[in-house]
């Protein structure tokens, strides 16, 4: 058995909304991962099976090695059909929001949600949310929102109506939002989850190598030459730095999900605690910061470059030069002295 973690008047909550409404729209977060793919679908599947009428819609596009999960082909990118996504939203009676904590993380989706008339559920593991939603299941401490959809749909009696295609999307989810259960990942409860989902079929060595034995060449090959030309390491900080401008990117025909991973990967260094991967994205910077131990790279995040996220997983975005980018990393690195440096 696992905890009730999601509390009772929530989980009674979210029962009132479906028995209540059929119009139903998931919605997640910008450059949507594994663990935003994972938990909208393994949602979907499940509502879809009740009977309601539902979607998904993203932001913009999502990787390649995420679109062979069920149910994949039927999510509406709102980049490439704007008019019918906003359509959709205005439409709908009931919108979950799945893996954001606030509605800009939704991008342009963010602007339609707050305006919408529909009744509200966020279902999200990141910490700080904004109070935006009817009914925040808003749980930290926990691995994944895939986690969550999980925990639910149980707390809702309806494990034995979980379909496959729901649980494979579920442990995609989870998977992926751990680094393959490398990281924040210590919990009993998650491998009691696992073991629950392969009862329903699922096959966690195929969907281990349909996301992570499914890149392209031009990415293998772009990743060794940023990890043999655009590394940099701090020892007495234990931090390496990793960084790729467009036309770096674009000499190795870049697609969507390309530099996934990429942040993790300095991490494997003996000593190095923290690793930040900076990187053009078309007008502007992103930068994804990763950690061991108890440093709190969403802090960095958040004081550096106006991002967040988890302890040890966090996000930041800026606008500028990618040498002005650089150069504010450098210059707070010595502020956390004392975190980085070896006791």
């Amino acid at each position: 058995m696992i905890s009730k973690i999601i509390a009772s008047q929530k989980i009674t909550a979210v029962e009132e909304l479906l028995d209540k409404y059929e119009k139903i729209v998931i919605v997640t977060h910008v450059s949507p991962d594994g663990d935003a793919i994972g938990s909208s679908l393994g949602l979907y599947h499940y509502l879809n099976d009740l009977g309601n009428n539902v979607n998904v819609i993203v932001p913009n596009s999502f990787p390649d090695f995420l679109k062979w999960i069920p149910g994949a082909k039927e999510i509406l990118d709102y980049e490439k059909y704007p008019e019918f996504a906003q359509k959709l939203i205005a439409e709908a009676e009931l919108i979950f929001c799945l893996d954001f904590n606030i509605p800009k993380r939704a991008f342009h989706l963010g602007p339609l949600i707050e305006a919408s008339k529909a009744k509200k559920v966020l279902i999200d593991h990141h910490p700080e949310p904004s109070d935006f939603c009817d009914v925040m299941i808003s749980y930290p401490e926990i691995s994944s929102t895939s986690e969550l959809i999980f925990r639910l749909i149980c707390r809702m009696g309806d494990f034995e109506a979980m379909s496959y295609e729901s649980a494979t999307a579920i442990y995609t989810g989870m998977m992926t939002d751990t680094g393959a259960f490398t990281y924040n990942s210590n919990s009993a409860e998650i491998y009691y989850i696992i073991g629950e989902l392969l009862k329903k079929g699922i096959n966690k060595d195929q969907i281990y190598s349909n996301v992570y034995h499914n890149y392209s060449e031009d990415r293998y090959r772009m990743l060794g030459f940023t990890l043999s030309e655009k590394m940099k390491i701090y020892p007495e900080y234990r931090t390496a730095l990793i960084w790729l401008t467009n036309e770096e990117q674009n000499k190795f025909h870049v697609k969507k999900g390309d530099t996934e991973g990429f942040a993790n990967l300095p991490l494997n260094i003996k000593g190095i605690i923290f690793s930040v991967f900076i990187r053009e994205d078309n007008e502007m910077i992103k930068i994804s910061f990763r950690s061991q131990e108890t440093f709190p790279s969403n802090k960095f995040a958040a004081q550096c470059y106006n991002g967040g996220g988890h302890l040890n997983a966090a996000g930041g975005e800026f606008y500028g030069t990618m040498d002005e980018a650089i150069a504010i990393f450098e210059n707070a690195l010595p502020e956390y002295a004392d975190l980085l440096k070896k006791k």
